[in-house]
């Protein structure tokens, strides 16, 4: 087994915690939780409902997975925190196909939390597989 490589993607989100953004080890990739929060603007508000707030998220797991030279695509599994679950489950499913090749969603675990940092509604860490 090869020892872990942490990246910090220059370009990707400001850290809300010490942490790395990914880290790697023999082809597998974990991604940190990402939030809803603007890489170009990181104090600006978060953006308005679970479908704005999801949507940035993917983009900030864009590109942490890009700055590795990887996408979406590689994703094997992901695990989504929701704070408001009841109101934003149904919501959350139906946006979330979108973000995938027709047929190729990676495995998924969804929970409810109590909260999130920087008061955010929605969290999604991946794990991920170099080909």
């Amino acid at each position: 087994m090869s020892m872990p490589v942490h990246h910090l993607i220059a370009s990707g989100p400001r850290p809300v915690a010490p942490f790395s953004h990914a880290v790697e080890v023999d082809g597998w990739v974990f991604v940190t939780g990402q939030m809803p929060t603007d890489p170009e603007a990181p104090d600006a508000p978060l953006p308005q409902g679970i479908e704005a707030q999801t949507e940035r998220v993917i983009e900030n797991l864009k590109v942490v997975l890009g700055g590795i030279g990887l996408g979406l695509e590689n994703v094997t599994m992901a695990r989504i925190y929701l704070t408001q679950f009841e109101r934003d489950y149904a919501a959350l499913n139906a946006l979330w196909p979108s973000f995938f090749e027709a047929g190729k969603l990676p495995a998924r675990t969804t929970v409810g939390v109590t909260a999130l940092a920087v008061g955010a509604l929605v969290e999604i860490d991946l794990v991920a597989r170099r080909p």
